[in-house]
């Protein structure tokens, strides 16, 4: 591999002009893409094969029009007024919505008497006659521009997701990670010419990643996440990989070596290490489609598409600008430091391995110990998925949700929908009633409804409304429970029910996910133990590696929870309320987090095993290979972190604990597990870190991770050709 890439670099060098050209003309054609052929994006999630995606499915055969999305505007006025002084207002509004394109009827509050006790209140509802992704934006707008009328006359209006619409968003707060990172580069090269290739790099590889994925909306239904994932990702792997080539090439010129064959070798090595950590990440994220969830299978698929991008990008468009940059790479300054021969103090990488190294139990338990206790909140973890209830403090849907619960109770703002096949040689109504009476009596359950019958009056569907809201723990088992009786229900009224609606669905996909997590936690545990065992011919190596993972993995999970869910420093995060945490989190959090863990793992412990390699005792081989990487891996944690970090201050809950969440992830598996836990076990495991037995050695394929046929190469072919090395 590393002779393969260091060909490619050389190519890339040579004809610079032209992968420069090739690059920025695939980042015009995405560009031009996502303004023409992209299509909308959704916030709804489903499962084929659910019970309640089957219910929606036989709904959607028997009552098409009640099988479309459902929103709800709620109406309030003044205090000391009543919406009855605006009923003609109101009416008003709603005929003109019933009017409007893909809306197949919209019910004044006072049609379905949905009017609060005071007389305050009033919840009107639209169905629309597509499913909530078919929804076109001209017609929310247009719901919207109809309900400013009652706005401008004193009322106040406010509406469901399924009206406001309002797609995940990248704006300028997201920017701040990317000016941290760049402050970070200065610092770390002490050149801005050094400092801005990673960033411009980043940059085309995002922006090709994003205008493809923008592109492929219109044939693809894509969540409003997972563009937003794939440039929060795209962003992190671009800027360090690009960081990792001009870190070694930065050394290797420093060094004496010439310019041209520097940026060969920083490929052929560097590159090797940027090409199997990018792997795994690709891998961890494709992965995801092993679970069977169409909408986190995009997202992953969109998300490993994008870091492959970036891995090309790294792998030719770096070297490339490199030969246009030649020898500004390295600052007069920099190489006078450089040719200074006066005696420096040991940087501190050095002296935080041979600390770390001098007492490698106590750091063990130090760290096993803390991050338990961090992982403790995750015994406590609950998912679900986004809904009115979680929306953004302030926005239509949350305020719509407050009202609504204000007047008639959280039960309201999620509505379960239950579809029945009425029994033969019966009165339909009769039937209806019976079943009505008999899912009133279930316990937590407010209010049954009859919403509709089929054509053929053999199709029956009713609103069914809980005592709790959409994302509580009771509703959830009061679905449970609605599905659990139905055989008793069947056998006593004659009639075979199913549970469906955006409550139910959200339920379903969230077990879906949970059910899913630890089959997909032992495909990534396996696929690590063998990708580090190819890597590093080593049995103890991906073990160690592995468990810090899932250390990493149980304290970052517990920080979430402790923060989104428990509502801990809410307020300095901007989090105005706990709610469960967003289903696809964790699994989606694992499979990043494995990934990016697997890159330090890579760049810290193959600088251990070159050093070994070349003849250093165990010790010495952790402390010099930790001393080597320290400073760049220090570097990309913290560019990472910052990047991610800012998507934290986004307006979006699930963009901001997805951002929380690997921010956290990547310190504590930088910091704590890769910069600590790996340096104390490496040492306690002394020459035993590197037994790989006889068999699998034979049979396991020689990766050069490190780079050591390359350099024998480079050796031999300079012997042959009688060039002296660069001094």
């Amino acid at each position: 591999m590393a002779k393969l890439l260091y060909r490619l670099a050389h190519a890339a060098r040579r004809r610079r002009g032209l992968v420069l050209g090739v690059w920025l003309l695939v980042l015009l054609i995405a560009g031009i893409g996502a303004l023409g052929l992209s299509g909308q994006t959704t916030n709804q999630f489903s499962i084929p094969g659910t019970q309640s995606q089957q219910a929606l499915d036989h709904l959607q055969e028997k009552l098409p029009q009640a099988a479309g999305a459902s929103g709800r505007i709620v109406f309030a006025a003044p205090q000391g007024r009543t919406l009855a002084e605006s009923q003609p207002l109101i009416d008003g509004v709603m005929a003109q919505i019933g009017k409007t394109e893909q809306v197949a009827g919209a019910f004044s509050p006072f049609v379905t008497q949905a009017v609060s006790p005071d007389q305050r209140i009033g919840l009107a509802q639209v169905q629309f006659s597509v499913s909530p992704p078919e929804v076109k934006e001209s017609t929310k707008d247009a719901i919207k521009s109809a309900v400013k009328t009652a706005e401008n006359a004193g009322l106040e209006v406010a509406y469901s997701q399924e009206i406001a619409g309002e797609m995940v968003a990248i704006g300028a707060t997201e920017g701040i990670g990317v000016l941290i990172a760049a402050l970070v580069l200065v610092m770390t090269f002490g050149s801005l010419v050094a400092a801005g290739l990673p960033l411009l790099t980043a940059i085309v590889g995002v922006g090709i990643g994003i205008g493809g994925l923008y592109g492929l909306t219109s044939v693809i239904d894509m969540s409003s996440t997972a563009p937003v994932l794939a440039m929060m990702l795209g962003l992190a792997v671009g800027i360090d990989y690009a960081l990792f080539i001009v870190h070694r090439h930065r050394k290797q010129v420093l060094a004496g070596m010439d310019v041209d064959e520097s940026i060969a070798r920083a490929i052929g090595t560097a590159g090797s290490a940027v090409f199997f950590a990018g792997l795994t990440v690709i891998i961890a994220l494709a992965g995801l489609t092993i679970v069977g969830i169409p909408f986190l299978s995009v997202m992953g698929l969109a998300a490993a598409a994008t870091v492959a991008i970036a891995v090309l990008v790294a792998l030719t468009l770096v070297p490339a600008i490199l030969g246009f940059v030649g020898e500004r790479i390295v600052s007069k300054k920099a190489r006078a430091k450089a040719s200074d021969e006066v005696p420096t103090k040991e940087p501190f990488g050095y002296r935080w391995a041979r600390g770390v190294a001098r007492r490698p139990i106590t750091a063990l338990v130090l760290i096993v110990v803390s991050l338990g206790a961090l992982a403790i909140p995750a015994f406590s973890l609950e998912m679900g998925l986004p809904d009115d209830s979680t929306a953004t403090e302030g926005s239509p849907q949350q305020r719509a949700n407050a009202l609504v619960t204000q007047a008639f109770g959280p039960g309201f703002s999620g509505p379960l929908i239950v579809v029945a096949d009425l029994p033969q040689g019966t009165d339909p109504q009769a039937a209806v009633g019976a079943l009505a009476g008999k899912l009133s009596s279930v316990p937590d359950v407010t209010r049954v409804v009859p919403a509709g019958l089929s054509e053929d009056r053999t199709t029956a569907v009713l609103q069914l409304i809980p005592n709790s809201g959409p994302s509580t723990e009771a509703t959830k088992d009061l679905v449970s429970r609605l599905r659990e009786l139905t055989g008793e229900i069947q056998a006593q009224t004659g009639s075979k029910i199913g549970v469906t609606g955006q409550t139910a669905l959200n339920i379903d996909v969230s077990q879906k996910l949970a059910d899913a997590l630890p089959l997909y936690l032992l495909v990534i545990v396996g696929l690590s133990l063998i990708l580090l065992a190819i890597m590093f011919r080593s049995i103890l190596v991906p073990v160690k590696a592995t468990a810090g993972f899932l250390l990493t993995v149980a304290a970052s999970i517990g920080a979430v929870v402790a923060i989104f869910q428990w509502g801990w420093l809410g307020d300095l995060l901007g989090v105005s309320h706990g709610s469960p945490i967003i289903s696809f989190l964790p699994i989606l959090m694992t499979g990043i987090l494995f990934g990016l863990a697997m890159d330090y793992e890579v760049f810290l412990v193959s600088g251990m095993r070159e050093s070994f390699v070349q003849g250093s005792s165990p010790r010495e081989a952790v402390v010099d290979g930790f001393g080597h990487s320290a400073r760049v891996v220090t570097a990309a944690a913290l560019i990472m972190t910052a990047v991610f970090m800012g998507f934290v201050f986004s307006h979006d809950t699930v963009i901001k604990s997805m951002g929380f969440a690997l921010a956290f992830g990547v310190l504590i598996d930088a910091f704590v597990v890769r910069m600590t836990l790996v340096p104390a076990l490496m040492t306690l495991f002394g020459k035993a870190a590197w037994w790989f037995p006889r068999l699998l050695d034979r049979i396991t394929p020689n990766v050069d991770v490190e780079g050591e046929t390359l350099a024998r190469h480079i050796g031999q072919r300079e012997e042959h050709e009688k060039v002296p090395e660069p001094v």
